[in-house]
Formats: structure tokens, C-alpha cells, sequence
């Protein structure tokens, strides 16, 4: 049988199951009360892995949850069709395919060849995490004025190879590949 996770000992980031489904917990708050005979209540910000909705629930400190029969295992991006987007499993050579709703935003920063973790539940794939920050060519940017680059928070909209949009400093032009953050959308430096 899984161990259990009390409430408590859940933090951000952490994968746990709740009647039958795993969630990702995306941020906790604690609140101890100050009276005595208080209960601590643990509020917790979470995403349920198979629908993808997002919402807080708060439960007791001692409340407990089963660990998640999770695993994730490493693969590349394929390609999308109108099936879904495909990926070659790094450890048995399968193919997986995810719909947009397991995808999320994640076809935002996907390029042919990336490595991402396919979360797999009860072994199958239910989901994808990407890496911290992906490399990607700019396809599109306004020429930096010169002169401008002295000022070093000035910023320009730029298009990416996948198609979105991001603020890049003023010397970045097209052609060249950034770095861009997962998590915030935003540029991390130059690849």
C-alpha cells in the first residue's frame, strides 16, 4: 500500500491523491490559530491532474492523503495533428499521444525534439511537465534603436518560433535563440 501524506506535510510542487485522483499542489498556506484547543487548517491551491481545473480546498493538519501511483518518465516531442501531440517515450521507444486538454499551454514552448516529463497515472499518460526554461529562435522583432541599449529595462515585444510573444532587451534580433521561462512566459537570457 502507498504511505500516507498528512496534510501538513504537503509542499508546493508536491503530487498527492485524493478519492481516487492525483493533484499537483501549486501553493500551500498554513494557519495555526492562536486560541487553545485550535485546530492548524492548511489551505492548498491545487490542480487535479486529470481535468486540469485549479482550486483552493482547505483541510485539517492531520487530514491524509495516499501518495499517487505516479510516474514520469522522460520524452521527446514528436509532432501535433488533430489526434493530439505525439511524444517518443525516452525509456520503452512507445509512442504517446496527449489531447490539448492534457497539454494545457504546454504548445506554447513545444519545438520538435524537446525532452519533457509525461506524467503517467496508473500507467497512463495523463499529462506533461515541461523544463524549467526552453530554448527558442526568434522569428520576429522591431530592430533595436541605437543609442537605446544604454537604458537596460527597456524591452520589445518579440515572436518566437512556436508563435508566442514575449519582451526581449533591445539588442536581441531575429534569428537568435533565447531562453524563455516555463513558468512565467518570460525571457531568461540568451541560448
Amino acid at each position: 500500500m502507498a504511505a500516507l501524506l498528512e496534510a501538513i506535510e504537503i509542499k508546493r510542487k508536491m503530487f498527492f491523491e485524493m478519492e481516487g485522483v492525483p493533484f499537483h499542489c501549486l501553493d500551500v498556506e498554513i494557519s495555526t490559530p492562536t486560541a487553545r484547543g485550535g485546530q492548524t487548517l492548511v489551505r492548498l491551491k491545487m490542480r487535479n491532474l486529470l481535468t486540469r481545473a485549479v482550486f483552493d480546498k482547505t483541510f485539517k493538519a492531520g487530514d491524509k492523503f495516499a501518495e499517487p501511483d505516479l510516474i514520469m518518465s522522460p520524452a521527446s516531442y514528436l509532432y501535433s495533428d488533430n489526434e493530439g501531440s505525439h511524444f517518443l517515450d525516452q525509456e520503452t521507444f512507445e509512442t504517446h499521444t496527449l489531447n490539448g486538454e492534457m497539454l494545457g499551454d504546454a504548445l506554447d514552448f513545444l519545438i520538435e525534439g524537446l525532452i519533457v516529463l509525461i506524467q503517467k497515472f496508473n500507467g497512463n499518460p495523463i499529462g506533461l511537465t515541461l523544463p524549467n526554461q526552453v530554448e527558442l529562435t526568434v522569428t520576429y522583432t522591431e530592430p533595436g534603436n541605437r543609442g537605446d541599449t544604454a537604458s537596460g529595462g527597456v524591452q520589445k515585444k518579440a515572436t518566437v518560433e512556436t508563435g508566442i510573444e514575449i519582451r526581449v532587451p533591445l539588442f536581441i534580433k531575429e534569428g537568435e535563440r533565447v531562453k524563455v521561462s516555463t513558468e512565467t512566459r518570460e525571457f531568461a537570457g540568451r541560448a
